[in-house]
């Protein structure tokens, strides 16, 4: 049987205040391209240019700073749109990924309407928790790897987010008592999905998650809960994630 999620909340003031995000610039000025908010402000530009589309999600990659979730050794390739090392056989995602697994979860929507309540399979450092920040009123995340739990509560705390939640635990489990959600999204990929995270989407949510194949190769899939008993399933991109594993460690 798995083992009980413990939870971990950020009671801080609702409204974040990352280092320059707020920063005032004369009209249409850029921050000075080697400064990090000038790095920042580049990815973000490279992003679009691959096909991001959402602005709201394009804003919460602005906002969030990735440098303050990588190790410092690594903190000059924060900035680069590539997956890096964060221990424990783990990865912060590539910016691109976290953006385009956002950006499908909120297709369809109002660009200013927000999601209400969102689950995140796969903790990590915590940076995709604070991007879905932006963009959720609530986020639950739930990490298997005791250490990174620890790791992803420090990288959030100087962020002073209210509206995320950290959870040690099984996450092909998920968290059926703070469920249903309306989005769920999954940072390691499994061959099925669990019925237990699709069982607790709301009618009208959406999951999103990678899916390995036998050939080796993984694809994002996009899970639509239609009825009580219904799911609509669609495909997206190729990927390459961590594997989904049960229990906790």
């Amino acid at each position: 049987m798995p083992r009980p999620a413990s939870v971990t909340r950020a009671s801080l003031p609702p409204q974040p205040s990352f280092p320059g995000a707020n920063a005032t610039r004369p009209p249409g000025a850029r921050p000075p391209v080697d400064s990090v908010q000038g790095r920042r402000e580049r990815l973000v530009r490279d992003l679009a240019a691959r096909g991001l589309q959402d602005l709201a999600v394009l804003d919460a990659l602005r906002t969030v700073p990735r440098d303050a979730f990588v190790d410092p050794a690594l903190a000059s390739r924060a900035y680069d749109d590539t997956a890096l090392p964060i221990g424990h056989e783990q990865t912060i995602s590539q910016p691109f990924t976290v953006g385009r697994m956002l950006e499908l979860m909120r297709q369809g929507r109002p660009p200013g309407q927000r999601l209400a309540r969102v689950l995140e399979v796969g903790t990590g450092c915590g940076y995709q928790a604070a991007v879905l920040g932006q963009i959720a009123d609530m986020v639950f995340s739930i990490e298997r790897i005791r250490a990174l739990h620890e790791l992803a509560r420090s990288n959030l705390r100087p962020l002073r987010l209210a509206n995320v939640r950290l959870h040690f635990g099984d996450g092909r489990v998920g968290l059926p008592h703070e469920g249903p959600f309306d989005g769920i999204v999954v940072a390691a990929a499994g061959f099925e999905l669990p019925q237990e995270l699709l069982d607790q989407l709301r009618v009208g949510g959406r999951l999103v998650a990678p899916v390995a194949r036998g050939d080796g190769r993984q694809r994002l899939v996009v899970i639509d809960r239609t009825g009580r008993a219904d799911w609509q399933r669609a495909e997206a991109d190729d990927v390459h994630f961590v594997p989904l594993r049960s229990g906790t460690t």
